[in-house]
């Protein structure tokens, strides 16, 4: 249970108003997760529960308002609804009747993002003839739907079993590491301790780094930045692997012995959450900022921000080191990603953590397709710095 959401199967629920979609995620959940009226419009923002479900393993599911709401506060219900669509890694579209144009077109647009959809046809102990109704929605979408029936249980076996059945391919994803260390390779981690790190703890990117290091039998070595000749000069020989946090780049690749490769938090999390090539692309037009262009930088937490924060201060003033002090950067942090990117010359999207992989690659392909530069921190700095060609990914 205490696997980050960012690293569970994002499970979301869609339908209708009052089809019952909270009512089946307690019933699927075993718990009262999320709260049940017989009020149309009752779930408002996204509901996230985290679960461990057998056969899947870490997971969460995420109860969606209608989208079939109305009114201005409807539409924003609605909105939030679609972010919850980006997310979301697989799908149960819930219906309670023959009528479901409404379903049919957002099922559509969840296949597009190549997103597995259950159909379950709910709330079935109040129709007549449930299997009519079934063979009908069969008929529409070439899936005949389960039967489920929230209220007394019936059917949530057969959706918790589709689910194991349809997930996406876990070996499918990338690995953070990828093929960057073997068994038995000795890795240095570089991780200064700035005001952004929490007191007591080590950031998420570096828990994960050390903990797939481990699980790969490599011998994983940690440091500041101001210790790592010290503890250079205890190694036999060249480390393989040089980890660092981006921000002292620089610093490490001055002081790194020549036969061990480097790369950084923020570089790996560019491979294991998005789209790399596109980063790595989207880097070069940073070569064509001026002090009239306009950069966002896009931030997945949104913690309060204190000095030496690295969206908001550091790359923004390396960037305008560069092009004027002219540059406009905007920020955003969480969700709150601009539909619109066209008024952007480039955006530059933190390591993404705290994101699934599927919202990041949602993100990118909007960036594609309205022709807008996007690269990540480490990405980034590491081209302002002129070492990217020197980093490992």
């Amino acid at each position: 249970m205490q696997t980050p959401r960012s690293n569970r199967l994002h499970i979301a629920l869609f339908g209708k108003r009052n089809s019952g979609k909270s009512s089946l995620i307690n019933a699927l959940t075993g718990q009262q997760t999320a709260l049940v009226s017989a009020v149309a419009g009752t779930t408002t923002d996204p509901v996230y529960k985290p679960m461990e479900l057998h056969g899947i393993g870490p997971c969460v599911f995420i109860d969606t308002a209608g989208f079939d709401d109305e009114g201005e506060l409807g539409r924003q219900r609605v909105e939030k609804t679609r972010h919850a669509l980006q997310q979301a890694e697989m799908a149960i579209m819930v219906c309670t009747g023959t009528d479901i144009g409404p379903e049919r077109a957002w099922a559509d647009e969840l296949r597009r993002r190549g997103t597995p959809v259950v159909w379950v046809l709910n709330k079935t102990d109040e129709l007549a003839r449930p299997e009519e109704s079934a063979r009908a929605i069969e008929e529409q979408v070439g899936e005949r739907p389960l039967l489920a029936s929230a209220r007394n249980g019936a059917g949530v076996e057969d959706i918790r079993r589709a689910l194991i059945e349809r997930q996406p391919d876990p070996e499918a994803a990338p690995s953070l590491l990828g093929r960057l260390v073997e068994r038995g390779d000795t890795v240095v981690l570089v991780m200064p301790q700035d005001l952004q790190a929490p007191k007591g703890r080590l950031i998420l990117p570096q828990v994960q780094t050390l903990r797939e290091l481990l699980d790969r039998g490599c011998l994983a070595h940690c440091c500041t930045t101001d210790q790592l000749d010290a503890l250079l000069a205890t190694l036999n020989r060249p480390p393989r692997l040089i980890i660092t946090d981006s921000q002292v780049f620089r610093t490490v690749y001055d002081h790194k012995p020549a036969e061990s490769r480097l790369t950084s938090f923020s570089v790996l999390f560019a491979q294991y959450k998005g789209d790399i090539q596109a980063f790595v692309e989207g880097a070069a037009a940073i070569d064509r900022l001026t002090e009239h262009s306009r950069v966002l930088i896009a931030e997945a937490c949104t913690h309060a921000p204190l000095t030496e924060d690295i969206g908001r201060e550091k790359i923004p003033a390396l960037l305008r080191k560069r092009t004027g002090p002219g540059l406009q950067v905007d920020v955003t942090a969480g969700a709150d990603f601009p539909d619109d990117l066209r008024p952007y010359d480039l955006v530059i999207h933190c390591g993404a953590c705290m994101f699934n992989r599927k919202y990041v690659l949602h993100r990118i392909q909007a960036a594609r397709e309205q022709q807008v530069p996007i690269t990540n921190y480490g990405i980034a700095i590491a081209h302002l710095m002129g070492i990217l060609d020197k980093i490992d990914y």
